[in-house]
């Protein structure tokens, strides 16, 4: 399948624009649900679903078998839930006292790790005759927040307590779950379940992420938590390499013009490119504005026609440049592919977070709001959101 057949002729759009692959989304989730079952599977859709769409990756992950879906805060919730998604939100960030309301209103599992947040659900939950489930944070090595041991007892024990409350859920995030080496691992896990013995009453217990999902089925517990792997990608290389998980996102441009560079001529800001002999630039319209990154110039390769490409010259905010003289036949609007396959050659997250020395993550959820997401099924695209109108729309 060629790059430039996915985008429809009836669809104008900018020239740049990633393709979410919503088959290769629920892939993911059956194979991450099927290696953690009996537990459930709460699809992470944080961060705009790690860059690909929170609203159109959260239904195709719940229609393919997700419990539910988790956020970081009661914004990124309210936006599911005005685009209609009825299923349970866990809310993972920490949420403000002064939250309460919308938490209550909104009906979300909030974490909590504060009496003032407790005390204020309850008081919300009364007044709207209502009941919260409530998700109790346990910090078990991370130090970043949550209670300890002791102290989390304590609360769970006031919570219980209180009308408008239902302590439905015990958790941790773990520090290093995708180092090869697992002992501080194992023993978080083990701090977690410790503390469960003194909460037998709490019904579900949740730590395992991505990467404990692929390595360890013993941590799944009662629920998991699904996340970079919902799209494609591995935490670490060792970590479930029997696993066929699909990459969700690809990035492509369209080229908006070709021109021929002299020898000793120099590309881009600062002159950091300078041809050593005569040379086709083709000029593509994506930058670091839309999550390109200034860093991937001179470092970094594009596909065009199934073939590699350097970049060449410094990335800019909106454009870089490629040098296409090996590529025959390039033209204005020719499709450029800077993330995903095209032919039999691929570029993913993981070869550009080496060369920015960084993650994968920061890659995917770094693709800005002002690119398009064109939703496909089948290989044709079936939905499409932009920065004017972000909710998913029919195309």
């Amino acid at each position: 399948m060629r790059a430039m057949s996915i985008v429809p002729s009836t669809w104008g759009g900018r020239p740049v624009w990633a393709e979410i692959d919503l088959d290769a989304l629920a892939h993911n989730v059956r194979l991450l649900a099927a290696r953690a079952s009996p537990a459930r599977l709460y699809a992470v859709v944080k961060a705009n679903a790690y860059g690909h769409g929170a609203v159109a990756c959260g239904r195709a992950a719940l229609e393919a078998g997700a419990h539910g879906l988790a956020v970081v805060c009661v914004d990124e919730a309210e936006e599911l839930r005005r685009a209609g998604v009825e299923a349970p939100l866990l809310v993972i960030g920490n949420t403000p006292a002064s939250d309460a309301a919308r938490v209550v209103a909104l009906r979300l599992r909030p974490a909590v790790g504060a009496m003032d947040l407790v005390e204020a659900l309850s008081a919300e939950a009364r007044r709207r005759g209502a009941e919260v489930p409530i998700h109790l944070e346990l910090e078990s090595g991370l130090n970043r927040h949550g209670l300890s041991p002791d102290a989390l007892v304590a609360l769970a024990e006031r919570a219980r307590a209180l009308p408008g409350l239902r302590v439905e859920g015990l958790f941790t995030h773990f520090a290093a779950a995708e180092e090869g080496d697992q002992r501080f691992t194992r023993a978080q896990f083990e701090v977690l379940r410790e503390t469960s013995r003194r909460l037998p009453w709490v019904p579900e217990r949740h730590c395992a992420a991505s990467a404990s999902i692929l390595l360890d089925h013993e941590m799944a517990l009662e629920a998991v938590r699904g996340g970079l792997s919902l799209y494609g990608y591995r935490p670490a290389p060792w970590c479930g390499t029997d696993a066929d998980l699909r990459p969700v996102m690809s990035l492509r441009a369209r080229v908006a013009r070709v021109s021929d560079v002299d020898r000793g001529a120099t590309v881009g800001y600062g002159r950091t490119w300078a041809a050593n002999r005569p040379t086709r630039v083709a000029l593509v319209m994506c930058g670091y504005a839309d999550g390109y990154r200034r860093s991937f110039g001179n470092r970094t390769q594009v596909l065009v026609h199934g073939r590699r490409a350097p970049v060449v010259g410094r990335v800019a905010m909106d454009m870089c440049m490629v040098d296409v003289t090996a590529v025959p036949g390039v033209a204005a609007g020719d499709v450029v592919t800077l993330i995903g396959r095209d032919g039999d050659e691929r570029v993913d997250a993981d070869d550009l977070a080496t060369i920015a020395d960084t993650i994968s993550w920061e890659i995917l959820a770094g693709i800005s709001a002002r690119v398009p997401r064109l939703y496909l099924r089948g290989g044709r695209a079936v939905e499409a959101s932009t920065l004017v109108d972000r909710a998913p729309v029919a195309i």
